[in-house]
């Protein structure tokens, strides 16, 4: 296969968004703009990768070099259109003469399915490709002007365009493929003869065509290329995205009893057979297998719910949970970077933190691991079989034999033998009368205030 790199369009400034974020590094599916654009030129095969930038955005920059390092980087500085922009990428490119896409950073919903087409037809003979879309409501949108049945022979900008160029629902969506050296020359040739006084990217379609080079374009589905380039339009984004993923995890074989009211994130994994119940929250990093049911208004974040295992309702699950098979996690239960056995149980009001649960044991109600000291982090492990009594607070690092038992309010700060019982609390007293004559006492001083 011919090699391949890709240019992705970042450097706008996203003023409309009205937020100290730069735009591209807002989210869609939990995952930054910038990155939904970086995973599709990944999968499209592109072993080569320059994210474009403005001058400033140093946020972005780190961003984009934390993933792909300060040598995928290009500036355009000062912003003279997208032209401008793919020649910013030239010299990074220096020596590169294989397929260059040209994809934009701010189009969430993009997907390789919808790009791979564009190398179909280079593979077919067509120098330039160019992806479009047909619009419903064009307005706005550049207008791809086909000619002979499929020969695209260019693109106009719509204030630049007749009444009858108008008319035309094929639209440019600014993803396009040509070989690196030959996109490169005929953006030489591109002036700023225009409207904005810009180099146009879209030129080139004309410009190839003149040349008597093969200019052909590809269609995808028009919802594909929402951009974002406000707060209600990330939401529009967000909200296409929800609607597709959940349509997928059910073609899958999921069960959602409420779809829209189920949030996923980029990266949710989630097996046929599972059964989800409204108002569930899969932030990044979740995954979970054939037979587990996720209760409803539960939180999980990078946990792993393994088969058979009930979550919730009212359950979070932090980074580092690993709830085992058929365990149970119920109402108001936290549990963070723990591994739950199989068939443990810790169905009400508990925070286990650090640490791990035992095959089969049991958690009472208000059980706490005092995972913190206000410095450091200690872990707590209870073993199989253990038995673990309502409002325990286990001060860790400690060790919970297995098949031990603690009792009902202990304070646990020392290891407990297996099969032991484990009682740390202080002796009950009893006053008789105390409480007639406190309440006598506290009436008569509130009747001699009056």
């Amino acid at each position: 296969m011919t090699e391949r790199a890709a240019v992705i369009l970042a450097a706008g400034q996203g003023t409309r968004m009205k937020s100290p974020i730069p735009k591209v590094l807002h989210k869609v599916g939990g995952r930054a703009l910038i990155d939904h654009a970086i995973d599709v030129a990944e999968r499209l095969g592109a072993g080569r990768i320059v994210v474009v930038l403005g001058p400033g955005a140093p946020e972005v920059r780190a961003h984009v070099a934390a993933r792909l390092g300060e040598d995928a980087i290009a500036t355009q500085d000062p912003p003279l259109g997208t032209g401008h922009a793919v020649l910013a990428a030239k010299d990074v490119l220096s020596g590169f003469d294989g397929e260059l896409v040209v994809l934009l950073a701010d189009s969430a919903l993009l997907t390789p399915e919808a790009v791979a087409p564009l190398f179909d037809l280079r593979a077919a003979g067509a120098d330039v490709a160019v992806l479009g879309f047909h619009a419903a409501n064009p307005v706005g949108y550049g207008r791809l002007i086909i000619t002979h049945g499929d020969r695209l022979v260019r693109i106009v900008e719509e204030r630049e365009a007749t009444s009858k160029e108008r008319a035309v629902s094929a639209c440019n969506s600014g993803v396009l493929a040509a070989p690196a050296p030959l996109l490169f020359e005929l953006l030489a040739a591109v002036g700023r003869d225009n409207v904005k006084g810009e180099y146009y990217l879209t030129d080139v379609v004309g410009l190839a065509a003149k040349a008597g080079q093969s200019v052909r374009a590809a269609f995808a589905k028009e919802e594909v290329f929402q951009g974002v380039n406000s707060q209600a339009e990330l939401a529009e984004a967000e909200a296409a995205f929800q609607r597709g993923r959940r349509l997928e995890l059910m073609d899958a074989g999921v069960t959602l009893i409420a779809p829209e009211t189920v949030f996923l994130s980029w990266d949710t994994q989630i097996a046929p057979g599972v059964l989800v119940e409204p108002n569930v929250v899969f932030a990044a990093g979740v995954a979970v297998e054939t037979g587990a049911v996720i209760r409803s208004f539960s939180h999980l974040e990078g946990a792993l719910v393994r088969g058979g295992a009930i979550v919730g309702p009212y359950a979070r699950l932090r980074p580092g949970a690993d709830i085992g098979e058929d365990a149970h996690i119920g109402n108001f239960v936290e549990v963070k970077k723990v591994v739950v056995g199989k068939g443990a149980k810790a169905n009400h009001l508990a925070y286990l933190g650090d640490g791990s649960v035992g095959a089969g044991a049991n958690i009472g109600a208000g059980t706490i691991f005092c995972n913190y000291d206000g410095f450091d982090k200690y872990e707590t492990h209870v073993g199989e079989g253990a038995f673990i009594g309502s409002d325990t607070a286990l001060v860790a690092p400690v060790t919970v034999g297995a098949g031990a038992y603690t009792g009902s309010g202990s304070v646990i700060t020392e290891d407990v033998s297996g099969d032991a019982l484990a009682l740390a609390r202080g002796h009950q007293v009893e006053k008789p009368g105390w409480a007639a004559s406190f309440r006598a006492r506290k009436l008569a001083e509130k009747a001699g205030k009056t």
